[in-house]
């Protein structure tokens, strides 16, 4: 069983939200409403208080105080149509065929952000915001069930930053990073499969015969249907961010950020369920026995990817101005994972990954309207970090995709205004061809076997607001 797909999706990333991420991987894809208007691209722009997660910088930048409280609705739309899944023994897995309606009709991810000018050369704050997330519900008996049934994964990231302004044209910046993650994961048990097996191999007697001693009824076994595993865990984990701030001249600057990795020690409980396997209790009892699966503790060890990013701000004249971000993430830190049960004999599941590290491009453009409404557009382009169609999983049937975004500010009064965005972001259609190297009735290791194949097809909307207020 995937229980150990529960910490690489934990340790990888999760959320407040409650679906699919709009960017690459677990990431979540706005942490900001102005910054989604240019679709991420002003990350040297430092517009208001939400620079402190593009650019802690950037605070020596603002003046007072400044609030900004934000929440962005994700709206997804995803399809699955199976391609042939296969069981361990190379029989069709059966279950439905497609899927449609296994991601959340619309969810909300908040993020708030508070900077305070302490001198002319300090500034602090803080910000809070979602980093990572994702949340998919197939039906049980869709064809790549014993992959995964459903996932949901949260998370929240506490940032308290702090800026240095040494003149006109250098700024540094720095903040420390509280993640708080927390996830659980569902997955069928191939027990159809492995009885099969047992009756294939010549060890299916030594099953009824048990069966009939403890008082069950062998006939049973023709009904048999799928077991369920459940595993939940959480954590909090530490690292840092700093930043760069350089303007050669009025009206143009550029800007480094580096957002480091995070270790995280993902900790939960795992719970096999072989209660409705069949309709009778002993012979529930005997396949579960024999399975060599118990309710543990699962421990997961990992490091989230860190980002680094260059971006650059541009004001053409009194009107227009042009941004641009690159953004680099070592998504290869994401390796194998390795879910381990402690206190049990089972060997761990290996869930193999092998992200490849991204690159993400984001051009953007804002155009003052009036003395009230400033415009703001963006386009970008994110890779996946999967590397093939042997490596999509189910629980991230992630692929490359490209994003338009367009927003406003609207000053209400001269210390107040709400910014809105609206993000379009198209997938590529995402083939896997996913098998679990390890099968049901060996200690060495725990997992289905199953081999999932089919293409996913994706497309979401982000609809972001925020109140921006200057005291």
């Amino acid at each position: 069983m995937n229980k150990k797909y529960l910490t690489l999706i934990i340790a990888a990333a999760m959320a407040t939200v409650s679906a699919t991420a709009g960017a690459s991987g677990y990431r979540f894809g706005s942490q900001s409403v102005s910054s989604q208007g240019t679709a991420e691209a002003n990350g040297a722009e430092a517009a208001d208080a939400s620079t402190i997660f593009s650019n802690p910088a950037g605070m020596s930048r603002l003046e007072g105080k400044q609030l900004v409280g934000g929440i962005t609705a994700v709206v997804p739309h995803s399809t699955y149509n199976d391609e042939g899944s296969r069981r361990f023994t190379g029989t069709s897995v059966g279950g439905l065929t497609s899927q449609d309606d296994y991601v959340p009709k619309a969810v909300a991810a908040p993020s708030l952000y508070y900077s305070q000018k302490i001198n002319d050369q300090l500034t602090a704050g803080f910000g809070m915001f979602v980093p990572y997330g994702t949340n998919l519900s197939y039906d049980w008996n869709w064809a790549g069930r014993y992959a995964l049934t459903n996932i949901k994964l949260t998370s929240i990231t506490l940032n308290p930053s702090v800026a240095w302004k040494i003149n006109e044209q250098h700024s540094f910046g720095f903040g420390l990073n509280a993640e708080y993650m927390k996830a659980t994961l569902g997955q069928g048990v191939d027990t159809p499969g492995s009885i099969a097996a047992a009756q294939a191999a010549g060890t299916g007697t030594a099953l009824i015969r048990q069966i009939v001693a403890l008082g069950g009824n062998p006939a049973a076994l023709a009904r048999v249907g799928d077991a369920h595993a459940s595993v939940e865990g959480k954590d909090w984990g530490y690292g840092f961010n700093v930043g760069y701030m350089f303007q050669p001249m009025q009206g143009t600057r550029f800007g480094i950020t580096y957002r480091s990795s995070i270790k995280h020690k993902l900790r939960g409980g795992a719970d096999w369920d072989f209660s409705t396997v069949t309709s009778d209790a002993v012979v529930n009892r005997v396949i579960e026995a024999a399975s060599h699966h118990e309710d543990s503790a699962a421990l997961v060890e990992l490091r989230t990817p860190e980002t680094l990013s260059l971006n650059g701000y541009h004001e053409f004249n009194d009107k227009l101005a042009g941004m641009f971000d690159v953004t680099w993430t070592r998504n290869s830190r994401m390796k194998n994972i390795d879910i381990q049960f402690l206190g049990t004999d089972n060997g761990d599941e290996v869930i193999r990954q092998q992200w490849k590290n991204t690159v993400r491009v984001a051009l953007g453009a804002n155009y003052k309207l009036n003395e009230k409404v400033m415009l703001r557009a963006g386009i970008a382009h994110d890779e996946a970090p999967v590397r093939s169609d042997e490596l999509r999983h189910a629980a991230l049937p992630d692929s490359d995709r490209n994003q338009l975004s367009f927003g406003f500010n609207w000053k209400v009064t001269p210390k107040s205004s709400f910014d809105f965005a609206y993000s379009y972001l198209d997938f590529k259609d995402a083939r896997g061809n996913y098998t679990n190297n390890c099968r049901p009735g060996l200690l060495t290791c725990t997992g289905n076997g199953e081999t999932t194949r089919g293409t996913w097809k994706t497309h979401l909307q982000l609809i972001g607001m925020a109140y921006n207020y200057q005291f």
